[in-house]
């Protein structure tokens, strides 16, 4: 891939759900050429009229805003097309603004457009998830799904990875953010410099090497926020939402370690800074899908799961997340007590009377007594992460 001759002027977006759009506002706030892709063309059609979104993230800025008449406009320099060749033809950074379970499709389709380009393309991806692998059955991340499937024209793209912590509607208003731009520094440091930086009092970013640490910790602060929202509609008290965010960071630093991520990225903005934000705050989907989620509770997490989606503009990814990380820990042997208090849930019929308990239980009655590792576990744990450190059952077993 030749660095040197990406064209930084020009980007495009596929997926104009809330995060797409949000930096659709930010470019071309910033005089940018957007192309943004979706598939059907009366949309298209209505954002290139109105210059505004018709399905996502405009009703909820104008609520911020005081109304529809108040709602920011795209840029005259935004526009959208049903085109997908036409988009991947003429951009050289592509923004891939989908839920983690549309990628693989996704990608499958870009694959033979990115082999007959002429240029280089780059991926730049906020995708905040992980999905089993069809082959190898482990569970991977999203610039992992990206590298499985376009090996063979690995020499004509790269990816970057976004990082928190960052909300949508701040991103959309100009509003003070300050992101992750993890992956190969060269590239990172084009994106940071050439296509984010044109003003730093709206968005600013730091670099991370560790690309896969901080894509895990972007999907694994969402089963956070479910269960955080969840807790805060129960009569618990003020006290232990400090006890789920500390031992929520030690699963999410461990399943991160095993992925092929390094400890530190949890101790970045995007990893401690990502779920303080993502468990606090209402403009999290993930933080209010745990708190209707309780509200609308039948018993049945597939009915329940349904109301709750009809209340939120967007795709919350802890649910699909959950399920898909519990999965793993089985077959990993790894002993998560929040992860798998989450599971239990929301994917499993249960009594509603039932939740509270599950959540102390999950937080007071963790079997391990110490919060530090000791120096033998730190050295078995270096050479055998897949083996040694939270296991579930005993070594034999």
């Amino acid at each position: 891939m030749i660095i040197s001759n990406l064209d930084t002027s020009r980007v495009a977006i596929i997926g104009p759900g809330r995060l797409g759009t949000s930096f659709a506002y930010k470019l071309g706030r910033d005089n940018k050429r957007v192309a943004i892709y979706y598939h059907d063309a009366e949309v298209c059609k209505t954002i290139n009229r109105d210059h505004l979104n018709p399905i996502h993230l405009t009703e909820d800025l104008a609520a911020r805003t005081g109304g529809m008449e108040k709602v920011p406009r795209l840029s005259q320099k935004v526009y959208a097309t049903n085109d997908l060749e036409h988009v991947v033809e003429n951009n050289d950074f592509i923004i891939l603004a989908v839920t983690m379970n549309r990628l693989p499709e996704l990608i499958n389709y870009l694959k033979p457009m990115i082999d007959k380009k002429a240029g280089d393309t780059c991926f730049i991806s906020p995708i905040k998830g992980l999905i089993s692998d069809d082959i190898s059955k482990e569970l991977i991340t999203p610039s992992q799904l990206i590298n499985n499937n376009l090996y063979r024209v690995k020499h004509k793209y790269d990816i970057i990875s976004i990082g928190g912590p960052f909300f949508d509607m701040d991103i959309a208003l100009g509003n003070p953010v300050c992101i992750t731009v993890a992956g190969k520094r060269r590239i990172a440091n084009i994106i940071r410099e050439d296509l984010f930086k044109f003003n730093q009092k709206e968005l600013n970013s730091y670099y991370n090497f560790d690309i896969v640490g901080v894509e895990a910790c972007g999907a694994l602060k969402n089963i956070v926020a479910n269960i955080k929202g969840l807790a805060d509609s129960l009569d618990l008290g003020d006290s232990i939402p400090g006890t789920i965010f500390a031992r929520s960071g030690v699963e999410i630093r461990s399943l991160s370690r095993i992925l092929g991520g390094s400890f530190q990225a949890f101790h970045s903005q995007a990893g401690v800074g990502d779920l303080y934000v993502t468990v606090s705050s209402m403009a999290s989907k993930n933080y209010r899908y745990g708190k209707y989620f309780y509200e609308l509770y039948t018993g049945n997490p597939i009915e329940t799961n349904l109301r709750v989606l009809e209340k939120i503009d967007g795709t919350p990814e802890g649910p699909n997340t959950i399920r898909n990380v519990c999965k793993y820990l089985e077959k990993k042997n790894m002993y998560s007590p929040l992860f798998s208090c989450a599971n239990h849930i929301f994917n499993e019929v249960g009594n509603k009377s039932a939740i509270k308990d599950m959540i102390i239980q999950a937080c007071q009655f963790d079997r391990r007594t110490r919060e530090y590792i000791g120096p033998i576990s730190r050295i078995m744990y270096s050479i055998f992460p897949d083996y040694w450190y939270r296991r579930d059952k005993g070594l034999f077993e």
